[in-house]
């Protein structure tokens, strides 16, 4: 074997041992809040959780017509944007402990989460459900399990690459790296399909908080569980788009099939990030299941 690939297996090898030591720590207290932006007044609030590598700038410039009549708080979660980056695993149960002390004065409010985002959603409407009147969440990614998250991105044979750096830890972890050290500041213009401010700010994370997210919480949180704990009152809106291939489409027939109260909306010619690419429909559908 070569030099170089043996480095690089060393390499892998040592970071995955390196996560898989901080897995082991005990559970450490974090100290809330996360970072907020509060914007619109108006007796219904609306609070949004962006998705992985997302921050408030993911939702902010384009919430202005839900601002005229509704308070909307922008979180960063944990470990991302300007939130606190502590040196834990980012489990669920790590992010809702930060979220409910961030949002735990809050009466009755409406939550709206894409990607990661919707399955701390979920997370916290089923610990918290008196908090949540209403949950609108946006390309829920569930899979079923962490080896059927693999086998999904495996699959795809359009995009191999991405497919083994999303399913290897080492590869992730040193695709995090080179993306934030290396690639940071030209990613706006080597992404040109997603808004610059939105991009820029896919920097603004740790290695270990963006990796550990993934699979802590996206390819081992037990979301079915959950989603059966939440009550029948709260009405559930899911946006999707018909052309992601990020968050698999069968997870809405298993969902629909568990919860049949819950509305599905699947939105034309549009991929994992429906808030982006049709802004004014999904306002629309906020606005009307919002009271």
């Amino acid at each position: 074997m070569h030099t170089s690939a043996i480095a690089l297996n060393f390499s892998i090898h040592k970071m995955s041992n390196l996560l898989s030591e901080k897995r082991r720590l005990e559970d450490r207290q974090i100290t809330p809040p996360l970072y907020t932006e509060c914007y619109g007044e108006g007796d219904e609030t609306l609070v949004f959780l962006a998705g992985l590598g997302g921050t408030t700038r993911y939702w902010k410039s384009r919430i202005a017509p839900l601002t005229r009549s509704h308070k909307i708080i922008l979180v960063d979660l944990l470990g991302f944007g300007e939130s606190p980056k502590p040196w834990i695993r980012y489990s669920a149960d790590h992010h809702i402990e930060a979220l409910r002390g961030t949002l735990a004065t809050l009466g009755p409010f409406t939550i709206i989460g894409h990607s990661l985002g919707a399955l701390l959603a979920v997370a916290y409407a089923a610990r918290f459900p008196e908090q949540i009147k209403n949950m609108v969440l946006m390309s829920l990614p569930y899979f079923g399990s962490e080896e059927d998250a693999y086998r999904y991105f495996r699959k795809n044979r359009n995009d191999r690459l991405r497919g083994l750096v999303v399913t290897n830890m080492g590869l992730t972890i040193i695709a995090c790296l080179i993306t934030r050290r290396v690639l940071g500041k030209f990613l706006p213009y080597l992404i040109r399909d997603m808004p610059k401010e939105v991009v820029a700010d896919l920097v603004k994370h740790t290695w270990i908080s963006s990796t550990s997210s993934l699979w802590e919480v996206v390819y081992r949180y037990d979301a079915l569980s959950d989603i059966l704990r939440i009550p029948e009152r709260i009405d559930v809106l899911c946006i999707h788009g018909d052309r992601d291939t990020t968050a698999p489409l069968f997870s809405l027939d298993l969902i629909q099939k568990h919860r049949p109260g819950w509305r599905i909306e699947m939105l034309h010619d549009v991929d994992h990030h429906p808030f982006l690419r049709d802004t004014a429909r999904c306002i629309e559908l906020i606005k009307n299941i919002v009271p």
